[in-house]
């Protein structure tokens, strides 16, 4: 059997790997990573599917472990070169449903709802869905019976004794697949680095109610994800106690609990909610509003509440706002800037540096020592994590007893051969950045490096006139900068490269060079010379030599 990975290793997001055994293929999750500040114009980035693009007539089906975009946002990418089945929990369906047909592609798709417990053969393998506890309801661990034995995949859970819904981690089964014997273990790896143990998300019920009990005439708005449903019936429980009605702001928001209460995954009543254009007709301390955007998305409620650009609500003195959330990798500066806005606008501001308003979905150390202690694998490759992460997560396992030979860190883009006998690595495939540009559809690396050029470096635009028959310069050399120097170091700068340019057109055309796109070559050659020695800066250059 061959594992493949093609996202989730060495970042947070992106997660995607595909199972291989008698030549069928079978897909686990397809999610989806935000981009960087430094990424200018990039809305998204997926996994690069090309490698199964070019087998999409093995590919049996996709599986989904839990409903969170960094597991399901590529698949309406993914699905539309490799239009198979998808599996998962009615939530977690309901969640990729919803984007696809946002898409308009959901028509086209077929959903296979599973539940807690279950086996369902998939392809060649016999899938096993077990409950684990996470930040979103209804997720699953798997359990895959291979020819070559059990292979077990987390997905993305934490212990949580205590959980809003009362859906434990299955402990018994994991232990009995131990007892079983496991082949390999694929496991979360997100806070292989933190010791102890993650808090029981009933612990941030406790923290919200005190902030709202010592808060009775002041609007309270709290920002979480859409999806994180026990968070959201948390938020409305201590709402409801204190005769607060509830506004849902953000479109995800407002879908995710409609489904979510259709489901019977999160209990309240119609009277317990208002609309958001009526909010101002209630004193502040008698609403709660619940939106999107705790990772500062640009597009997000929160974000537009902060700027003041929020349809039928804006923030003030009368308004604390809480971000029961912690920061994404990579998303520090936009909530920071987010949490900027809000304090100019003189609202309150509790975050999760402050007050204990957030658990985080994924198990510490002390879980996972656990998890490994039931399952006993006899191969191990930590999975979904920063580097570090994996690397902590294996030195962790090797501490637990299982000999570093059986203990393997991959990267994307690597293949793991397992054998009854081991694991060993098999090759690799392209499995880089695939970038989406919301106004351009898909973007290589090629103009998203022209982008960090601009903005880091500027531009110089060359022009010039050349007679074809004369083999002289008719229209001078100009040059235009934008995003470089300005002033009199500007002035030197555009009075040196015009020079050099102008030298190099003149040098060429003794040599009898005529053609346009050589001539263009080399007044770029020329001016980038010039650039790298004196100034050390290489910024885009343009080059607009015409030959008449």
């Amino acid at each position: 059997m061959r594992v493949t990975f093609l996202g989730g290793l060495g970042e947070i997001g992106r997660n995607c790997l595909a199972i291989e055994q008698d030549g069928r293929i079978v897909v686990i999750d397809a999610g989806l990573m935000f981009p960087e500040p430094t990424m200018y114009g990039v809305d998204l980035i997926l996994p690069d599917f090309r490698w199964l693009i070019e087998r999409r007539d093995r590919v049996d089906g996709v599986v989904l472990t839990h409903g969170h975009e960094d597991h399901t946002g590529a698949l309406r990418y993914l699905l539309k070169d490799v239009n198979v089945p998808v599996y998962g929990s009615a939530l977690t369906l309901g969640f990729a449903r919803h984007r696809l047909s946002e898409a308009k592609m959901a028509g086209s798709c077929t959903f296979i709802e599973v539940h807690d417990g279950e086996r369902r053969r998939i392809g060649p393998f016999d899938f096993e869905f077990i409950p684990v506890t996470h930040s979103v309801p209804s997720a699953h661990a798997l359990a895959i019976h291979t020819a070559v034995g059990v292979v077990v995949h987390s997905g993305d859970f934490k212990l949580d004794q205590t959980p809003i819904d009362g859906r434990r981690t299955d402990l018994s089964r994991l232990a009995s697949l131990g007892d079983e014997g496991v082949t390999l273990l694929l496991c979360d790896s997100t806070n292989a680095e933190e010791p102890g143990f993650t808090n029981s998300e009933r612990s941030v019920g406790g923290a919200l109610r005190r902030l709202f009990l010592e808060r009775p005439d002041r609007r309270m708005v709290v920002a979480c994800f859409a999806s994180h449903l026990h968070r959201i019936q948390q938020i409305m429980d201590v709402a409801r106690g204190q005769g607060r009605k509830v506004a849902l702001m953000g479109r995800s928001m407002e879908a995710n609990v409609k489904l979510a209460r259709k489901l019977h995954l999160l209990h309240a009543d119609a009277a317990d909610f208002i609309d958001l254009e009526t909010v101002d007709r209630y004193p502040p301390g008698d609403v709660c509003v619940i939106c999107t955007g705790s990772q500062g998305e640009p597009l997000a409620a929160l974000t537009k509440l902060s700027r003041g650009d929020a349809r039928f609500l804006r923030v003030g003195s009368s308004d604390t706002v809480i971000l029961s959330s912690h920061p994404i990798p990579g998303n520090e500066w936009s909530v920071g800037r987010v949490i900027d806005d809000l304090h100019r606008a003189g609202t309150e501001v509790i975050d999760s540096s402050q007050e204990p308003v957030h658990a985080s979905g994924h198990a510490r150390q002390g879980e996972l020592r656990t998890f490994h202690q039931l399952v006993r694998p006899r191969n191990f490759i930590p999975v979904h994590g920063e580097y570090r992460h994996l690397v902590h997560h294996a030195a962790l396992a090797e501490s637990m007893g299982l000999a570093p030979k059986h203990i393997l860190l991959c990267e994307d883009g690597d293949q793991i051969d397992v054998r009854l006998d081991g694991i060993r690595r098999a090759g690799e495939v392209p499995a880089g950045l695939h970038y989406i540009d919301g106004s351009a559809g898909d973007l290589d690396e090629r103009p998203l490096e022209e982008r960090r050029m601009l903005a880091e470096f500027g531009v110089l635009l060359l022009t010039a006139g050349i007679d074809r028959e004369r083999g002289r310069l008719v229209q001078p050399v100009r040059v235009t900068a934008r995003g470089w120097f300005d002033g009199d170091t500007d002035r030197e700068l555009i009075a040196a490269v015009t020079e050099t340019v102008r030298a190099a057109l003149d040098e060429a055309l003794a040599e009898g060079e005529r053609d346009e796109s050589a001539l263009n070559r080399a007044a770029q050659r020329a001016a980038g010379r010039l650039l790298g020695q004196r100034f050390r800066r290489q910024p885009v250059l343009l080059a607009a030599v015409g030959v008449f």
